[in-house]
This record gives structure tokens, sequence and C-alpha cells, in this order.
């Protein structure tokens, strides 16, 4: 066969991918030894150094974020917290109901870590609810994020004991440490069930592409050392630049999807070798120099796909690009390098002809051949097939025109949660009680008399209009007197249209009306509604600098790999089209309501701000992976005197188990988020989930081949002007076999 001939001039030696698959088959003991001890040793440092998370002032963008880091760097660290009193038969002035207000106050000031402990009934009842059957307990706990949600346990806990003591009344502690700590406890449960699930129906799914358990493995232990190692560098690196808390995920996410399709590329090409008659060693050699060789072009295009979340403006996104670039550098080279050890090892059972598990899947699988009648179809119509697929991409891409950005608020969050309902109940009866707005005022002495008159011009601004804020303003200046912060409640809960009209009102005619015409003075707005707004618009600022950076090294990558302007055009085009059939998906199935029983949510007629961004590089990585896979096979075959057809056709059918078993994998894996409680993590299981499963099947299987067929010879076409570009092929020697 041309392929064997091709391969049997091909030197072990020809390309870093070769030598080093070839010394770690050699030195299997060390190789293998030297990998697990390099991640033993990172899960060490990383354990020692501990890891540093991103506070909430430093993940702000834009004007709010100016703001939470002035107020975060000028003003003690603390957590407002508060109690919610209610009863359906007594209003606040019945003595029963002063006895219990009674009692919690009493209770949290002999509680360690209450600082700032302020009764409903102070300032003229301010904090009783207009119907008078609600009471709000207001205090503080001193510290960072860390440090409040560890002094607010004790408060909370002494409020559950009042909460027992009082028959017939409603007492239940809320804040933002209290919040933050009980919602944490679901969202880690939520990914604590992910990946747990995920490593089983990861594995299962390679035991039927493999038809065994032991060579099934290889692909997860692969991918999960190099998850580990990864979190376990991510501590140090957290000690320069701190990274998101959801890190972890992302990197299980990205190191499980690339952990296991380099190995399984490069597992299936050795099984592949073994059956055209090559020995065990020749064949590990053959696909270091050739499936290696492909791990290590599709692990930078992956790798400069994710650096494009450094331009996003944002460190939560910075954070992500750290991880899972280091994530993806791994797996690259422990599929190079302890890979061919593994399988230099495993002489009986990688070849899949022992047992009657791997005889049965094997039979089967020859007996199908889906994907071979598929590309043979395509290619005996490429005209039809490639309209008939375009057709479909456009109209699920279509409802993308009408995405609309906004953050889920409360309404995405699982409702079943105690903090959520609590936070629902203060809402109702105390409107704008959770979504303060806050104006810092920065100058040389905030003190001075004309700034303190703006300021008390600015109170006075707010007090006027009790429509949209119907709190009474609190004036705060840090001890040197350089920061003020006005502090109000504010209508609406923080991602409505009410809460952007007051953020309007505040930061367009009340604050450039007082302290905004002072000289020397920098104003800044934060809160709920200010941050959502602000994250909003950094989001659809910088996504042009994100796609423009990702699609041209894209390009620059695609057109030195395979030497063609051609390959790389119509490979951005290919994965632009997936990306935005799985836009127009998550719109479709999210901004409805027909999906919420389905899917257990609560449409918000919005997809959340982060997730665009984020699916389009994490789609475009993956989708540059079984790209990068299909054409290397593609390539080598015309290189060896195929016909670009031909060539097509043995590139898809022996790619097609691969691609067709990771797609699988990743499908599976996503889904899985898909099905868990957070709005968030739902719209981006599905949004990932649709996006691969079209990437492998409309995109890899129809208009790929059907495209390359129309074009022929056309594919590999390069303007003679740019024949100076590196050629990355390996010199071609005689091997030994």
């Amino acid at each position: 066969m041309f392929i064997a001939s091709k391969e049997d001039q091909m030197s072990s030696n020809g390309n870093l991918a070769a030598r080093v698959g070839r010394w770690s088959a050699e030195h299997s003991k060390t190789a293998i030894l030297g990998w697990f001890a390099f991640v033993v040793v990172a899960l060490v440092i990383g354990g020692s150094a501990g890891t540093k998370t991103l506070d909430y002032a430093e993940s702000g963008v834009g004007e709010s974020g100016h703001a939470d880091r002035t107020v975060y760097h000028s003003f003690p660290q603390k957590s407002d917290e508060g109690v919610l009193i209610q009863s359906n038969g007594a209003d606040a002035t019945d003595p029963r109901f002063r006895a219990v207000v009674g009692d919690a106050m009493r209770t949290l000031r002999d509680t360690a870590g209450v600082e700032e402990l302020t009764s409903p009934y102070a300032h003229g009842g301010a904090n009783l609810s207009p119907d008078g059957g609600s009471a709000l307990i207001t205090y503080s706990v001193s510290g960072d994020q860390a440090e409040a949600k560890e002094k607010v346990e004790a408060p909370v806990a002494a409020i559950e004991d009042v909460a027992r003591r009082s028959s017939g009344f409603r007492v239940e502690a809320f804040g933002d440490a209290t919040s933050e700590s009980g919602l944490k406890d679901v969202i880690d449960g939520d990914l604590h069930r992910a990946e747990f699930i995920s490593l089983p129906v990861t594995l299962a799914i390679l035991m039927i592409a493999f038809g065994g358990l032991v060579v099934a493995g290889v692909p997860v232990l692969l991918a999960l050392s190099a998850v580990l190692a990864t979190l376990g560098l991510v501590g140090p690196i957290s000690q320069i630049s701190p990274v998101a808390d959801s890190i972890g995920s992302v990197v299980l996410l990205i190191g499980l999807a690339v952990g296991v399709d380099y190995a399984l590329f490069y597992t299936r090409r050795v099984r592949e070798e073994r059956a055209a008659g090559r020995e065990h060693r020749a064949a590990i050699e053959a696909a270091a120099a050739t499936s290696g060789r492909a791990v290590l072009i599709s692990g930078v295009t992956v790798v400069t796909a994710m650096a494009g979340m450094y331009l996003a403006g944002a460190a939560d996104f910075a954070s992500f690009a750290t991880g899972t670039i280091v994530v993806v550098l791994l797996a690259m080279a422990g599929s190079v390098t302890v890979l061919p050890a593994l399988l230099s090892k495993m002489t009986k059972r990688i070849d899949g002809r022992r047992g009657r598990i791997r005889r049965w899947v094997g039979a089967r699988m020859e007996r199908l051949d889906f994907w071979g009648r598929i590309s043979a179809a395509v290619m005996r119509r490429p005209a039809v097939a490639a309209t008939a697929a375009l057709v479909v991409l456009l109209a699920l891409a279509l409802p993308a025109i009408g995405m609309k950005t906004a953050d889920g608020g409360v309404e995405g969050l699982p409702q079943n949660v105690d903090v959520v309902q609590t936070f629902n109940r203060v809402q109702d009866a105390f409107p704008g009680e959770s979504t303060a707005a806050t104006v810092v005022i920065e100058a040389d002495d905030v003190t001075s008399g004309a700034l303190r008159r703006d300021i008390g011009g600015l109170v006075k601004g707010i007090e006027d209009r009790d429509d949209v804020f119907p709190g009474r303003p609190e004036v705060e200046i840090n001890p040197d007197g350089t920061v003020a912060q006005v502090s109000v409640r504010s209508i609406g809960d923080g991602t409505d249209e009410e809460s952007q009209r007051a953020l309007d009102v505040l930061r367009e005619k009340i604050v450039p009306a007082t302290v905004g015409r002072s000289t020397g003075v920098e104003t800044s707005v934060t809160g709920p509604a200010a941050q959502n707004r602000d994250f909003n618009e950094s989001m659809v600022a910088h996504l042009p600098l994100v796609f423009g950076f990702v699609l041209c090294a894209a390009f620059m990558l695609l057109m030195v790999t395979f030497r063609s302007i051609v390959i790389p055009i119509k490979a951005i085009v290919l994965n632009l089209l997936s990306v935005g059939a799985a836009y127009g998906i998550l719109v479709t199935v999210f901004q409805g309501e027909w999906a919420e029983k389905l899917l257990g949510f609560n449409s918000t007629g919005a997809i959340v701000p982060w997730l665009p961004l984020f699916l389009f590089v994490v789609l475009f990585g993956l989708s540059m992976d079984y790209h990068v896979f299909i054409l290397t096979r593609i390539k080598e075959a015309h290189d060896g005197g195929m016909t670009t057809r031909d060539a097509v056709e043995h590139g898809i059918r022996s790619t097609a188990g691969v691609v067709t078993s990771a797609a699988l994998v990743m499908v599976a894996v996503f889904s899985i988020f898909a099905a868990l409680s957070l709005l968030d993590f739902k719209q981006m299981g599905v949004g990932l989930a649709a996006a691969v499963l079209i990437d492998a099947t409309l995109i890899r299987g129809v208009l790929l081949p059907a495209t390359m067929t129309l074009l022929g010879e056309r594919n590999w076409w390069l303007p003679r002007t740019l024949g100076w570009l590196p050629r990355i092929e390996p010199e071609e020697e005689p091997a030994t076999t």
C-alpha cells in the first residue's frame, strides 16, 4: 500500500517528535518514572505554595473595576452582613416581634467577629419594611474574602440558634460572605459531580473505541496526569498572578479534551501500523514521526488560540489563558515523551487482536465503516453535499444575530438554594437592599470645604431621586482622607432595566452635577448594575481584538505547516461556521423559555457576557485539533503521490475513528455541565457540546471533504512570493524497521 511505502522511507531521526518517541520507547522505564515523578513534584510544589485566587476587586473592569480597586486598597476590608426577621402574624411594633429582634441583637453582640451591629429600629426605623412585616439587623465582619468567610461562620450559626427558638418567625442570615459561602458550596458540589462523572464516562467510551480497558486507560491516564501537574504548577504561578476560583474546572475540561485527543490519535496510529504488518517498536517509531509531529503542530495551534484570552481585558480570562496553555503544553509533552514508553509495554494489547471484546468491537467497526460511506457519498457529489451542509449551518447560526448578553443575576442561580431564597425575600421586602450603588470620590483631601459641599450636594441629589434610590445614602471616608464612598440602595435586581435606569441617573446626571464638577477630583460608580454593564461592554469591545489575534495566528501557523494559503482560509471559515452554529443554538435554547423544563433553568432572555468570547477561543482551539489531525493525514498521502481526491478519502477514513471517539468523549463531558445547577454552567455545556458535535459531523465529515474535493489541487496553492516560508517537513531517509 502507498502509505506504508512512504513511511518506510521516514527516519525515526527525521524530526523532534520522532527522535523523542524513539528514545522514549528505548528507555521506557526512565521515561515513565520521570514523567510521574514530575507530576508528583508539581503537586508537592503546588501544595506547598498554595493557590492565590483573584479577589473581586482584581477581577473588575471599566469604571466599576476602578472604583472597586480604589475602595479595596483605601478602606479596611469588611463584609456587610445582615439578618432578615419576618412574621406573617405580627408586625415590627408587636412585642413578640421586638422580643425576637432583641434576642438576635443580644446573641450577635455576644458573638466573636461581629462589628458595627445596628438595630432595625435605629435611624427612625430605616431597616423596617414598608408593610411592617420585615426587619433587617445589619452588621459587618472584618477581613478580606477568605477571612470574612471564616469569621461569618460563628454569627450564622448563632442566628440559626435564634431561628430554632423563635417559633412563628423566619430568622435568616444573609450578606456578602454568607451568600458567597453558601453559593460556593453549591458550585463546588456541581463541579465535583461533573468531575466525578466525566472520568468514568470518558473511560467507557474509550473502552468501546479500543475494545479493552488497559489500552483505553492510557489516554485517560495521560490526560489526568497532565491536569494534575498543571494544577500543581498553577500554585506558584498564582503567587505572581492570581487565578480565578474556577481555574481547576477549566483546566480539567481542556486538559481532558486535548489529552485524550493526543493520546487517542497517537495510539490509533500505532495500532494502524501494527495492522499493516510493522513490528511493535517500528510501529511506535512510525507513529512518532507522523502522529507525534501532528500532535506538536496541533498543540502549538491550540496554545496560540488560548493565548487570545490574554487580550480579553479581564483578569479571569488571563488566568484561564495561563491554565489552559500550561495543560495543553503538558498534554502535548506527555504525548510525545511518556506515551511511546507506555505503548512499548503493551505489545500484545495494542493491536486489538486479543480478547473477545476487542474482536467483537473490531469486527463491527470494520463492518459499519460509517464515515467511509459518508465521505464516499460526499465526494461523489461534493457541490450538493457542501451546499446542503452550508444551508444547515447557516440556519443554525441565524438566531445568533439576535444574541443578547447580560449577567443572569439571581435568576441564573439555582432557586432551591437557601441563600438564594433568602436573597429573594430580602429583595421583595426591601427593594434595592441587595443592589446598592456606590459613588467613589478620590482627591488629595475629600474633607476640604468645597469638596465637602459637593459631596453634600451628591447626597441631596440622591435623596431627591427616591424613585430610583429608595434608601438613605451613607458617606464613609477612608483613614487618610483621600477617598470617600457614598453608598445607597438602588431599584432593580442589578441586571434588569430598572437597575440600568438608576445607574444612568447616577452616572449621567447626579454625579456630573455635583462632585463631578470639582477640579482635581476623580469619580467612579460601582455596584451590581455598574459591574454588569462594564463587564458586558468590555467583552464586546475586546471581541474584535481576540478574534483578530486568534484568526491571524491560526492562519500563519496553518500556512507554514501546510504551505498553502487555501488550507488556512478554508479552516478559518469552517471553524467560524461551527462557532456561529453554536452561538445560534445557545440563543435558541436559552433566550427563549421552551427548554426551561427540559434543562431545569429559568430563562433570563440573555447569554452570560463571558461565554461568547470563551466559547470562541476554546472551540477554535479544539476544532483546530481535529483539523490538523485530518489534514496531516491528507497531506501525508498527497505528498506521497496520491491525488487530492484519493488523499482526502484516505485521510477521512483513517482518522474517522479517532475524531468520532474524541468527539464522543467531549460531547459526553460537556453535556454533564449542561445538567448542573448554575445557568452559566448549563450555557457553557450546551454551547461546547453542540459545537463539538457539529464540528465532528457536518464540518469534518461533510464540508471539509466536499470543499477539498471541489478545490482539488488548488488546495495546495502557495504564491511564489511566499516560497521563502520555512519547511517543517522532515528529511526523508531510509528507516530501520
